[in-house]
């Protein structure tokens, strides 16, 4: 078995970007998953819109998509990306907040890192909003769930 090569090092060990000139431009998607453990009373405040800071869902959701649209501006070696779809979606759980981000291009390069950086930013956002209410409150992860590429037909 084939050791695999880090793509973003150069031979002499320096930090680079790759070139993706020569790659195809395929149909990219990726999804990203964050999950937020939280109190009981502070899914009551979440779900009901109801903390100090106003409407916990909402403005993590828009960050998430805001997040998505600038990872290059945020993560070093990643290629800026004219992003066809971004989607953020929260769902109040018994004791958590899930975080479903989504993004979508046509590119020479995938969007995992702009699903991923959608995930952490909305997790951020509503911690940062109940942070107040919940000195527990943890995320407890951020994980890549899928990501697909298609020929452009």
């Amino acid at each position: 078995m084939s050791a695999k090569k880090l793509t973003h090092i150069d031979s002499k060990g320096a930090a680079r970007m790759v070139d993706v000139g020569a790659k195809a431009v395929t149909e990219r998607r990726a999804v990203a998953r964050g999950l937020l453990r939280v109190s009981a009373s502070t899914i009551e405040l979440v779900r009901d819109g109801a903390t100090p800071k106003g409407d916990v869902l909402a403005a993590a959701r828009l960050a998430g998509i805001m997040a998505a649209k600038r990872t290059s501006e945020l993560i070093p070696l990643c290629h800026p990306l004219a992003l066809s779809h971004v989607e953020v979606s929260l769902e109040v759980g018994e004791g958590s907040v899930e975080i479903v981000a989504t993004a979508e291009t046509t590119a020479q390069t995938g969007v995992e890192m702009e699903a991923l950086t959608a995930a952490s930013v909305a997790a951020l956002t509503v911690y940062d909003m109940a942070k107040a209410v919940d000195k527990q409150m943890r995320i407890a992860e951020v994980v890549l769930v899928e990501k697909t590429k298609e020929s452009v037909t």
